[in-house]
């Protein structure tokens, strides 16, 4: 747009006539007619001042009154580096600046074209006049149609009448009516009168007053408002406004009107600077109609680099309640089962290649549902000091320590769930302090089709313990020491081979592999049966866990004692011309020559079996678009399966695909006596089939979903189905609705619409994370549009 009135700012005083060549010489040498040379990169030529910008007219006839006027007439054009002016006529007076385009005027600036049958245009005083001007914008790819501009200044218009678009087509789908705009350049805005979005030529959206940005630079004012229901907040609507602060700084506030519980405030301020950036997030809702409290979230982070390898960073998270997420969650199944929020906040060094550190303190917040009994928080970590070093192939050897010194802090329950009032003010674990080193050298042998790799570590840990033997029922605790030491060494060998031969796999040429893979492990027992577990668990058992150095995962509260092997065994077969993996069947079983002495409280990780369960997978790619997989943990004695998941996935074309999923895993509490023989501990196995698809209903219309099921909890845990029409030109429409469950007992539904106009933006709430995420395979119906540039339409 701005090309209105640059393109006519022509220094037509110096002005030369250039007459076309059928050959030019190039640095010197002269190219031979219909040789082929190196065409220059296009580029933008910056910071030169109009009066250096030489202009060069051309036209079947040129001529000069008595007054000075210059006049040209047949096919004329007037072309600058920055512009270019064409017309039937052309006359431009030398004393008054004034120039006058007459028949079929054109201006072209900046990949931007406007059209007249008569265009004015005054340089001295840079003002002017434009009947009837067609118009194509190259920066957002827009067009329009206007009765008369006027301009008033180098960097300020008005246009009457005005019937805008940014789709391309040649009748667009949408538009927008207004009878007055006026446009600042320098500042970025255009502001619409009385503007009404019309769509398939009926009004949808009526505004008398809208401010929209001329360029893609970020610019204030009121972006598309979002709508949508949900069961647990009724009807939602949301009128986002964008604060452009500076080229560094922009914020934005969210008035969000929930009919069930309020009006609900949010805000969203980010920053950047050459070495740090950052963003403030939050809402609130002084009053909820549902719960009469105020609800509310917060977020923060920050990161900066100090120099020399020291940064800084903080990332803080907290909400006002156990529900917050569960009641105010627009989509996802994610937000709602959010059970912990994580602030950190530390320094983090890396300033020499072979050493590392950081100093951070840990903070969690524990929500809590009514419905699912307590859960324990995470413990704080107040703070924790790491110190590592690292240096491969050192004369051929690894060399790796880990340090820590972290100071643990169990946190008072402090939620609003009356439920769980008998765990206020009370200690439901003891603080303490862990120093602990982990060391490790290793000595990889490396060779053409077999590897060879020993390994000896030291984990030294002492705890400084301050246990809680002063609450009721816990004098079990008067015995343990307050301060425990525990140096405990690891060895380890690990070796592979690799064998391949060429073969068939469905009739086409393939290499297939044969990898074996022997693992041995050692660690001497300790008992530990009187050290605190702060932040340890029992791993869960799969492939890379089972060439794992420790039965246990964390904190290394707990060192399983070890003397074992383990074996391996995985065949592939990859295509002989791509080298793409068409199958691949891996196993993997532990053999024990000791019992397992060390366990978690309640004796979680005692063993006496001399091999594990039975480990195998399968990957296969049946077609270049059916794949399938499979994966199961068996127990060799009884037979039963521990874990077990399946899966396919077939894409036949693109918006085209389905899949489908089962997972098993059993609670592995339920094995052991404590809690396999309780009758009111709950069994957490989990057991869940899920489909996705996504499928043409017809060449416009595409049907999506998801449907997860709970066998262990015989329910629905998410249901997703959305539909998806694709218009004739620069529309998309969508319709999703969602449930999901928020809690043991509680689903909460969801409709939302949205109807997306390319060049424009999206009406209704956009769903496209959503379906991103939970459906497998996605893909939006809507094309990905390329930037424009200012070469767009390049003469």
């Amino acid at each position: 747009m701005r090309l209105l009135w640059w393109a006519f700012i022509i220094a037509f005083s110096g002005v030369s006539t250039a007459q076309a060549q059928t050959s030019a010489p190039q640095d010197g040498v002269r190219i031979a007619p219909g040789q082929l040379t190196v065409a220059p990169n296009l580029r933008i030529h910056r910071n030169i001042a109009d009066e250096d910008m030489s202009s060069f007219l051309v036209a079947d006839k040129m001529e000069t009154d008595e007054n000075g006027k210059v006049i040209l007439s047949g096919s004329a054009e007037v072309r600058r580096i920055d512009s270019v002016v064409k017309g039937d006529r052309i006359e431009y007076e030398r004393s008054s600046g004034q120039v006058q385009v007459r028949g079929n005027g054109l201006i072209m600036r900046d990949a931007s074209i406007v059209t007249g049958p008569e265009l004015n245009y005054n340089l001295n005083k840079e003002t002017g006049e434009i009947n009837d001007p067609n118009f194509w914008l190259g920066a957002s790819g827009g067009s329009g149609t206007a009765s008369r501009a006027q301009i008033f200044s180098k960097s300020t218009m008005r246009l009457s009448d005005v019937n805008y678009s940014g789709c391309p087509c040649p009748e667009p789908a949408w538009y927008i009516k207004s009878p007055r705009v006026d446009m600042d350049f320098d500042e970025n805005e255009g502001i619409a009168r009385h503007g009404v979005l019309y769509f398939k030529d009926v009004p949808i959206l009526y505004s008398p007053w809208l401010s929209f940005p001329l360029k893609k630079e970020r610019k204030s004012g009121f972006l598309i408002p979002t709508y949508g229901m949900s069961s647990n907040s009724g009807l939602e609507l949301s009128a986002p406004y964008y604060f452009n602060i500076a080229p560094n700084y922009d914020a934005t506030l969210t008035p969000r009107y929930l009919s069930k519980r309020g009006l609900q405030l949010g805000g969203e301020f980010r920053y950047m600077g050459e070495r740090y950036s950052g963003a403030l997030e939050g809402t609130y809702l002084h009053d909820d109609k549902d719960t009469g409290e105020r609800r509310w979230l917060f977020m923060a982070r920050h990161a900066h680099a100090l120099g020399g390898g020291l940064s800084a960073s903080y990332d803080i998270r907290r909400v006002s309640d156990d529900d917050y997420f569960r009641d105010f969650s627009t989509f996802g199944l994610n937000e709602s089962t959010n059970n912990y929020l994580t602030s950190r906040a530390g320094l983090d060094w890396s300033g020499y290649k072979y050493f590392r550190a950081s100093l951070a303190a840990y903070k969690y917040q524990t929500l809590q549902d009514a419905t699912t009994g307590y859960v324990a928080p995470q413990y704080d970590k107040l703070p924790e000091l790491y110190v590592g070093a690292a240096r491969y192939n050192w004369n051929g050897f690894d060399v790796k320590s880990d340090n820590y010194v972290t100071r643990f802090r169990m946190p008072f329950y402090s939620g609003s769930l009356q439920e769980f009032d008998a765990y206020r003010d009370r200690r439901i674990a003891p603080d303490g302090t862990r120093f602990s080193s982990y060391s490790t050298i290793a000595f990889p042998v490396v060779r053409a089709g077999w590897y060879v790799t020993p390994k000896f570590g030291m984990h030294l840990s002492q705890y400084n313990t301050e246990w809680y033997a002063d609450e009721p029922g816990r004098g079990v605790y008067n015995a343990y020491p307050g301060t425990q030491s525990r140096a405990v060494p690891v060895l380890s060998l690990d070796s592979g081979m690799t064998f391949e031969r060429n073969t068939t796999l469905f009739g086409n040429k393939s290499i297939q592999t044969l990898e074996p893979r022997v693992y041995y492990l050692y660690v001497p027992y300790r008992d530990q049966s009187q050290i605190p577990v702060f932040d340890t668990d029992i791993a869960t058992f799969n492939f890379s866990q089972a060439f794992n150095e420790n039965l246990f995962t964390g904190g290394w509260d707990r060192i399983a004692n070890a003397n074992q092997v383990t074996l391996g065994l995985t065949t592939r077969w990859l295509d002989e011309e791509t080298g793409f993996e068409r199958l691949s069947l891996s196993a993997a079983q532990r053999l024990y020559f000791d019992d397992q002495k060390v366990a978690l409280p309640g004796g979680r990780g005692l063993r006496t079996d001399t091999k594990s369960d039975y480990l195998v997978g399968m990957n296969a790619a049946l077609t270049d678009t059916l794949n399938v997989r499979f994966d199961a943990q068996f127990n060799p004695e009884s037979n039963d399966r521990n874990r077990m998941s399946a899966g396919f996935r077939w894409t036949p074309k693109r918006l085209t695909t389905l899949s489908a999923s089962y997972r098993y895993e059993r609670d592995q509490n339920m094995l052991l006596p404590a809690y396999g023989d309780n009758p009111n501990y709950e069994d957490r196995t989990r057991e869940q089939v899920s489909v996705s698809a996504q499928w043409p209903l017809t060449n416009k219309l595409y049907a999506m979903g998801r449907y997860d099921y709970s066998l262990q909890e015989k329910r629905g845990t998410q249901s997703i189905l959305g539909l998806e029409y694709k218009g004739d030109c620069c529309w998309t429409a969508r319709v999703v609705v969602q449930r999901y469950a928020v809690s043991k007992e509680d689903a909460n539904s969801a409709v939302f619409f949205q109807l997306e106009l390319s060049g424009l933006g999206s009406l209704g709430t956009d769903p496209m994370r959503l379906l991103r995420d939970r459906i497998i395979g996605y893909e939006s119906v809507t094309p990905s549009i390329p930037d424009t540039t200012t070469f767009e339409r390049y003469e």
